[in-house]
């Protein structure tokens, strides 16, 4: 299939429960607003987007005390329909939809797949609670929505490996979102939108497809620039000085350089 037969369905499973996914998005917590939707594609074709992963050996591990995870966005690396499945989800009509679930304002698709694309979480993998980068790779738009569509079968909760929401900071209780097999989630990111993954306690891959918009207007009045910015968990006090220093020393270089010391390697680069 390609992008197009995939944003049909994706649109009209959307459009079937935009009522309710705007209900949820506007009871979810006022910090962090977010929604999910289930049974996104047929089963048989979620089946197969899964089956199209690539193995680890074959993506970019990114391996720190921030996260352990594998990830790649030069998706013409890979078989066609994990690109197909990407920017379906870049389709006008869907983020038109998207944005008017969640009331975001002329919500604006990555085709350069900024820190989007593909993810793979294994055993003890995980990612630290984080704010997102506020902007795109140029610095020009503000990130305003996450786009996390999760496709491997049987993915129970307990495996780990799940989206936490921190709406509170991280000295109150996580909201919990089950990575579940064709499930799409979608929160907000801003100033305050504090987020991880659960370490993956199952011997097994977590597998997902990453998309964000952008917008000319932050969501936040108060939001400012800032780089992907980590904390440690709760439990773990000494991961979470050393991390909040690390992003004190990364913003202090991006006050002299805007776009930091190197590139990003982590953009779809079209050419190549």
């Amino acid at each position: 299939m390609n992008r197009i037969d995939l944003a049909n369905l994706i649109f009209e499973k959307l459009n079937l429960e935009k009522e309710r996914l705007k209900f949820q998005f506007e009871q979810s917590d006022s910090n962090i607003g977010y929604f999910f939707v289930d049974d996104l594609l047929p089963e048989n074709i979620a089946h197969k987007i899964a089956q199209v992963f690539p193995e680890p050996n074959q993506m970019v591990l990114k391996k720190s005390l921030r996260e352990d995870k594998y990830v790649a966005a030069q998706m013409n690396l890979y078989e066609s329909l994990l690109e197909e499945i990407i920017f379906a989800f870049q389709d006008q009509r869907i983020v038109d939809i998207i944005g008017e679930i969640s009331g975001i304002k002329n919500p604006i698709p990555d085709d350069h797949l900024y820190a989007g694309g593909i993810s793979m979480m294994g055993k003890k993998q995980f990612l630290n609670p984080h704010l997102d980068n506020s902007h795109d790779k140029d610095r020009n738009l503000w990130r305003v929505l996450n786009l996390l569509y999760y496709v491997t079968p049987d993915w129970q909760e307990e495996y780990g490996g799940n989206l936490e929401l921190w709406p509170n900071g991280l000295e109150q209780k996580q909201i919990t979102i089950h990575s579940k097999f064709n499930r799409l989630v979608i929160m907000e990111t801003h100033n305050n939108s504090l987020h991880s993954v659960s370490p993956v306690v199952f011997d097994g891959y977590r597998r997902c497809v990453s998309n964000y918009y952008f917008s000319q207007q932050p969501l936040l009045d108060s939001d400012r620039f800032h780089v992907t910015s980590f904390r440690g968990r709760p439990e773990n006090k000494i991961t979470d000085l050393v991390l909040r220093t690390d992003t004190f020393l990364r913003m202090c270089i991006r006050k002299v350089f805007k776009k930091g010391i190197k590139e990003n390697p982590h953009v779809y680069k079209k050419d190549q």
